[in-house]
């Protein structure tokens, strides 16, 4: 049936690519992915710390499951959102602009 959930759990804003920055802190910030809220840590997500109210804000979400940010060229799964202990990190985080 065209146009259906891939998954029981896959709403229509996740379909339509629904993703914004709905809070930021010193600490972390929340995406908003129309169905659920999340937060990232900068303790768990360390290549967003230095980035720019643009950088964060410039967010697509090109699948259910894949968040992506060009400017700051990090991709991630929503799951290590949900889960950031099941997603050990692996780059380095960028140096700080100055």
């Amino acid at each position: 049936m065209s146009g259906a959930p891939t998954s029981l759990n896959e709403s229509s804003a996740a379909r339509a690519g629904v993703v914004r920055i709905l809070d930021i802190s010193p600490h972390g910030f929340w995406v908003d992915l129309g169905n659920e809220k999340l937060y990232a840590a900068y303790v768990d997500f360390p290549w967003f710390a230095n980035a720019t109210l643009a950088q964060l804000e410039d967010v697509q979400r090109p699948s259910a499951d894949h968040l992506y940010w060009p400017a700051l060229d990090v991709d991630l799964s929503v799951d290590s959102l949900r889960d950031p202990a099941a997603f050990p990190l692996i780059a380095a985080p960028a140096p700080a602009r100055r």
